[in-house]
């Protein structure tokens, strides 16, 4: 439930915190979804910060991928922060704690930075006694003189303590806290650790719920002792199950590459509203057994009660990972990406398939994609499939094609009649030069010419298809000649005339 004021108006805060150390990964982009819908469903306030602390890794390529993967999914957020910014308040609150003696300064070489594991020692490290059960007064000789330390948070022990919490998705959360070692506050260089910086912004932009990954899952029992150190209200928590791959192993940027990124997904022409559907069914159920959804229907349906406690898998084909020419995407995303596009209306999806032409360098003006986007929106999947599915209708000279594509062939043959072919292209073109150049005129011209021949419509209809298309595999006929024009028509049929009486000798010289 929210947390309500004085007033009873809605104080629920939420707030997604990438760090900046690589593109948006696709399993940040469904955290950001997740906390975008339980703070939208609730009337809540969306906070983005970045938790920018880790100045080895952190990059400005690696900013500016965040924020457009974010923008291209169309979410917006109501308040900014970097985390860099508010280094002070960090270290004023470590502070603090060490004056209330809730920490402790550790000199000892092995713990100088925010590594809980010692060199010298079998299993967990917990904490180094000498350090912890150092005077106040030696900790501060030592500190001035300039020897360097880590900042330690004293873990209460020996009170058989249990630490707990209640998680939005996994439910009670208990630890003692016996088993939890003394985690650094401040490195030795004087920076936070991701404990202390995330749980004091926290605090301090007063956010009421955390949903992030279940990775930190454990790391809330720590999260958990500093909010208490803090004085606050501690905030309610929310672990979302993981993203895999298909073997099982976390999706990893190192592992899986480009798949896991979500600019290689917008590239891809995948449309943002298909892939927020995509990534909100991994992990969560709206529980009415429905796929395709608009985000509208998904924020109002949201609840961390619908959210599973089994990972989801990514199930992307790994033997397309290498090659360029296979998309290796999830079967269901395409799909899903495929139902939107059709939801599209037609000059919607006119101008996003745009750029993809003018990317591939076809001369494709406004207009022309206006009037041949009805005639492909039920073959592409993607939106870089418009570019194969239309790339005829934007070229002065067809791509070669085979000329045998031109002949029909009866089920069961392999080779068809040429002459034949011949015979239909030549009184398509004499059709199409005398008939009027719009759909109901050209269906009923060429459906009399092919009974004038004594054919059905298929052996009439696939030459002349070929012949202005230069493929079997194209948009409905008549549309297509509509927009190609009689000029353009005509002129590739003539050619396909002369590739066909051209193949038709060849071939004779081989039976010969």
């Amino acid at each position: 439930m929210p947390y309500l004021n004085s007033s009873g108006a809605s104080t629920l805060r939420i707030r997604f915190a990438p760090s900046p150390t690589g593109f948006l990964h696709v399993g940040s982009a469904r955290t950001f979804i997740f906390n975008w819908l339980f703070a939208r469903h609730n009337g809540g306030t969306m906070v983005l910060r970045l938790d920018d602390t880790d100045v080895e890794r952190n990059t400005d390529a690696s900013v500016q991928s965040i924020f457009e993967g974010l923008r291209w999914l169309g979410l917006d957020w109501d308040e900014e922060y970097k985390q860099s910014e508010r280094l002070e308040l960090h270290r004023q609150a470590a502070e603090a704690m060490l004056a209330k003696g809730l920490a402790y300064r550790d000199f000892t070489p092995a713990h100088a930075g925010d590594d809980n594991q010692s060199s010298g020692t079998q299993g967990a490290w917990l904490c180094n006694p000498g350090m912890r059960e150092m005077s106040r007064e030696e900790s501060d000789r030592r500190a001035s003189a300039g020897e360097p330390f880590a900042l330690r948070y004293r873990v209460p022990r020996g009170q058989d303590r249990v630490l707990h919490f209640n998680d939005g998705v996994y439910g009670p959360q208990s630890k003692l806290a016996d088993e939890v070692e003394d985690f650094a506050l401040l490195r030795s260089d004087g920076m936070p650790t991701y404990h202390l910086a995330s749980c004091v912004d926290d605090a301090d932009l007063r956010i009421s719920h955390i949903i992030r990954g279940q990775d930190h899952l454990t790391n809330t029992f720590k999260h958990v002792l500093i909010f208490e150190a803090l004085g606050g209200p501690t905030p309610q928590f929310a672990h979302l199950p993981l993203l895999v791959a298909p073997d099982g192993t976390k999706l990893s940027k190192r592992k899986h590459g480009p798949v896991v990124s979500v600019t290689t997904y917008r590239d891809a022409g995948f449309l943002p509203q298909a892939f927020v559907n995509f990534l909100c069914l991994l992990g969560w159920s709206p529980k009415n057994d429905r796929d395709f959804l608009s985000l509208d229907e998904i924020r109002d349906l949201f609840t961390l009660e619908g959210v599973n406690r089994a990972n989801a898998v990514v199930n992307f084909d790994e033997t397309a990972l290498s090659s360029s020419d296979l998309a290796p995407f999830d079967p269901k995303a395409v799909w899903l990406n495929a139902e939107h596009i059709r939801a599209l209306p037609i000059d919607e999806l006119s101008r996003l398939v745009q750029p993809f032409f003018e990317q591939a360098g076809l001369h494709a003006t406004p207009e022309k994609v206006a009037a041949v986007t009805p005639l492909i929106r039920e073959r592409i999947k993607l939106l870089r499939d418009a570019v194969s599915a239309a790339d005829f209708f934007f070229v002065d000279e067809l791509a070669p094609y085979d000329p045998a594509e031109l002949i029909p062939t009866k089920k069961g043959e392999s080779t068809g009649d040429a002459e034949l072919a011949v015979r239909v292209l030549e009184k398509a073109r004499q059709v199409l030069a005398e008939t009027p150049f719009d759909h109901d005129s050209l269906d009923k011209a060429l459906r009399e010419a092919a009974a004038s021949l004594g054919l059905k419509t298929g052996p009439m209809f696939q030459p002349i298809r070929v012949a202005v298309c230069g493929r079997k595999n194209a948009p409905p006929l008549f549309e297509t000649l509509v927009v190609l024009g009689r000029e353009v028509c005509l002129d590739r049929i003539t050619q396909a005339v002369g590739k066909l009486e051209s193949f038709w000798a060849q071939s004779k010289n081989v039976e010969q």
